[in-house]
């Protein structure tokens, strides 16, 4: 998303977020805090956009498309954590299934339903290093006050 894409677009306050692999691997994670947390995130895109400048046609580009790219990298950051730890609360509760249950049983009847899609949400290399120019922006700004 271009600086500018959203200059001058005060009235820009809710971006909608297509159903798809994001919604079910939320669905799908195993603690309601994750849930409950990882859909905070993604509504506080509402609150960022309504107190961040859209902009003017004198050269001012506001900052509504830098917000939205910081926030879609923030909800990626997150579900990408929040995966990785529901992997490891499941290869902690197989192994122990394991010592009790015929292997067999555990790989056939109960990992299937543990288990979250298998979608896979990355950060590009250029995204991670345009979100530390970003914040050295930021840095910058504020030190300047």
């Amino acid at each position: 998303i271009a600086d500018n894409t959203f200059q001058g677009c005060k009235n820009l306050k809710h971006v909608n977020l297509i159903e798809g692999e994001l919604h079910e691997t939320i669905v799908a994670l195993l603690l309601e805090d994750w849930k409950n947390y990882m859909n905070e995130e993604i509504n506080s895109i509402y609150q960022i956009l309504s107190y961040t400048p859209a902009g003017d046609d004198f050269g001012d580009v506001g900052g509504k498309a830098r917000a939205i790219r910081r926030w879609i990298r923030s909800v990626l950051r997150k579900i990408i954590h929040y995966k990785a730890q529901h992997q490891h609360v499941l290869e902690e509760a197989a192994t122990t299934l394991k010592l009790t249950l015929p292997q067999d049983i555990v790989i056939k009847n109960v990992l299937p339903f543990l288990e979250l899609p298998s979608y896979t949400f990355e950060l590009g290399d250029h995204e991670d290093e345009e979100d530390d120019s970003e914040e050295e922006e930021e840095d910058d700004d504020e030190s300047s006050y």
